[in-house]
């Protein structure tokens, strides 16, 4: 089979279930930028991340991945793709590993810039792109479901305290974001 298929030479692209889209269209915008954060994230993991920050990322690649398999999808054949879609549980299970990271790091005094070890600064990246992923869904038609919009929400978060728990791990300070004085 050839990886090349020319059928998206005219700007377009299809989806799951046989519609054919602009590769500018804001569903394929989304899923892109979905895959774009999981990317982001598994160079991230090549970063010597701790094993309980990998451990969470590892999960969370299966399950951008899922989102973009539904993304990906013409909404009215989802069922169709035969797959366990997000829940409101993999947003509960991002919250546990905030809360259980987060149990380890000081209290947050002032803002933090992204920076620290190189692990930390890969997940940083990575949370911002997330948020772009957050945008990207909000601004799709039909909407997509409140699972995914909330779970990319909260991953945002927990690339955040992920990345402070990276510093943790390796005895290096979160570097606090002291503005400049007038």
């Amino acid at each position: 089979m050839k990886i090349y298929t020319k059928t998206g030479d005219d700007g377009t692209t299809g989806l799951f279930g046989g519609a054919r889209v602009a590769k500018n269209d804001p569903r394929v915008e989304a899923y892109g930028t979905i895959d774009e954060l999981n990317a982001s994230i598994g160079w991230a993991r090549t970063q010597k991340l701790p094993p309980s920050v990998d451990s969470v990322l590892s999960l969370v690649q299966v399950d951008l991945f899922t989102i973009g398999a539904e993304l990906a999808c013409v909404p009215s054949k989802v069922d169709s793709l035969n797959m366990q879609l997000i829940e409101a549980s993999d947003a509960g299970r991002l919250e546990e590993a905030i809360d259980s990271h987060e149990a380890d790091l000081h209290p947050l005094k002032n803002f933090v810039l992204p920076g620290g070890t190189s692990g930390a600064s890969a997940l940083h990246i990575s949370r911002t792109i997330a948020r772009r992923a957050e945008r990207a869904l909000l601004s799709i038609s039909p909407p997509a479901r409140s699972e995914l919009v909330i779970y990319v929400n909260r991953l945002s978060d927990a690339l955040f305290v992920l990345a402070r728990a990276t510093n943790h791990h390796a005895g290096v300070v979160d570097v606090a974001w002291v503005p400049h004085p007038r």
